[in-house]
């Protein structure tokens, strides 16, 4: 497949092109909206993420915001106070989620809670019939992920997954060259995740702080003192509620190299290590990790997450295929095709530099070459590159843009409303498969040795001390335990 580059990119382009143009905007404001068209949503965990929640759903066009809910009462006047300022009416404030769920008015529950507690919300949100949209990872254990897509089946429900660089415009269409063989045969796939973190140190129990209910902030996880390094966002940190980085934003560029690589499956083997290093803390998970995913085709997945000084490179993305390899870094995407017949690479008409763009690899922070004693090596040209700037005019695209809304809540109030979850780009069933990945790759981890998984059942094979980690004891503490069946 000798394409130049311009003749491919149009060539894959004209499929998508045009179809959104003229479509409305789904903008607040745009026109007079009727009472039974909106959509009412209950926001649950605000603090981090959930700001990212409320203020979407209280953009977007027929959905509000009618509730918040948080077991820290504190953050309620600064939450309430964004939503008015953004237009929206004042929500009322909630601390028990079970609360939402009795209440008929109530459409969609959108969680941005710990992830340990995400499994539990979703499955109760569907059993009372409502629709999900659930942050990442989607659940605390393999067992809850499972669960999550047994409810939404079961109560006919909408339910997406918060991965949203699939929403993406330059992922989808990155996605949709390499399906059509720009670099042949993907056989590896690798993901980034360098984040610098800064130790917690060691912090002793204190007294609960006044407006934190400290038995709803733990719910399934077991019951501690209170302690500042198991609360707010240092809950990342430890095994009872963390999955680690591994899972906690390692999913992100992992869910697009599976998509890239067109695996729908479970791995069959997995291999992890790595370690906790430089500081002095309370904390458990690792600092740095190393995963290793191998499927039945026998294609292989690498992931590796570091939270300690690094080159930078949050979410990047690699894929190696038998007729060359290609980068997804950010919004851009660069690959590198080899002639069919010499091997070497098709000279690209147009360099990286030419369009305004850092050279491979910049964009991890790497130093150009030749720099401090580096040996001199030039980086090749891309034969292929996409940017937002290559892709044809979306007018509803431009609109969410403008309006600050990211295209991946758009989507799925666009389902809820058509009830389709075959248009979903997360749904439940995808986001189960991404999140088992990782916490494959958290079990190898903490058991220290290569697994193999049967996909199927769901179970390590002939391994039950690493079967001990597909759910927790009971389904968790009682009374936020996931039940039995959904």
């Amino acid at each position: 497949m000798k394409l130049k580059r311009r003749v491919f990119i149009k060539k894959s382009m004209l499929a998508s092109a045009g179809v959104a143009l003229g479509a409305p905007a789904y903008i607040k404001g745009y026109m007079q909206t009727q009472p039974s068209d909106v959509i009412n949503v209950a926001v649950c965990g605000i603090n981090g993420r959930g700001k990212t929640h409320y203020s979407n759903f209280t953009k977007i066009k027929n959905t509000r915001v009618v509730a918040l809910c948080d077991p820290i009462e504190y953050i309620f006047p600064d939450a309430i106070a964004a939503i008015e300022k953004l237009g929206g009416p004042k929500p009322k404030t909630v601390i028990d989620y079970r609360n939402l769920m009795t209440d008929k008015d109530i459409d969609v529950i959108s969680i941005a809670t710990p992830d340990y507690w995400h499994a539990l919300m979703t499955i109760v949100a569907c059993q009372a019939g409502k629709d999900v949209y659930v942050e990442k990872p989607g659940s605390h254990t393999i067992d809850e992920s499972r669960k999550m897509v047994q409810a939404a089946r079961k109560y006919n429900r909408i339910v997406q997954i918060g991965t949203q660089h699939r929403s993406n415009r330059v992922s989808q269409k990155a996605i949709e060259v390499l399906h059509q063989g720009l670099i042949g045969d993907i056989y590896m796939g690798r993901g980034i995740e360098f984040k610098r973190r800064q130790t917690i140190g060691r912090v002793a129990n204190s007294p609960i702080p006044k407006g934190v209910n400290w038995d709803l902030f733990r719910g399934p996880a077991p019951m501690i003192p209170f302690n500042k390094n198991h609360f707010l966002y240092n809950w990342h940190w430890y095994w009872d509620t963390s999955t680690s980085e591994l899972s906690a934003n390692g999913i992100h560029p992992m869910d697009r190299v599976r998509l890239g690589m067109n695996i729908t499956e479970h791995p069959t083997k997995i291999h992890c290590t790595g370690g906790f290093y430089g500081w002095d803390s309370d904390q458990e998970v690792p600092n740095f990790q190393v995963a290793t995913f191998e499927y039945a085709n026998g294609k292989i997945m690498e992931l590796e997450i570091r939270s300690l000084p690094n080159i930078g490179g949050s979410g990047d993305i690699e894929w190696y295929g038998t007729k060359g390899w290609a980068t997804l870094y950010g919004s851009s995407f660069q690959a590198y095709v080899t002639d069919d017949d010499t091997g070497h690479l098709i000279a690209s008409p147009r360099s990286a530099a030419a369009q305004g763009q850092a050279p491979a690899g910049a964009a991890r922070g790497q130093m150009p070459a030749g720099a401090a004693g580096m040996p001199s090596r030039s980086a090749p040209k891309p034969t292929v590159s996409i940017t937002t700037a290559d892709l044809p005019v979306d007018a509803r695209a431009d609109e969410l843009f403008k309006a600050g809304i990211d295209p991946h809540f758009m989507n799925f109030v666009d389902c809820v409303k058509s009830r389709k979850r075959e248009d979903l780009n997360s749904e439940i069933e995808v986001g189960h498969i991404s999140t088992t990945q990782a916490l494959l790759g958290c079990i190898a981890y903490r058991t220290g040795r290569k697994l193999t998984f049967d996909g199927k059942t769901e179970r390590f094979v002939n391994d039950d001390d690493a079967n001990t980690y597909l759910a927790r004891p009971g389904g968790g503490r009682k009374p936020y335990n996931i039940p039995n069946v959904v």
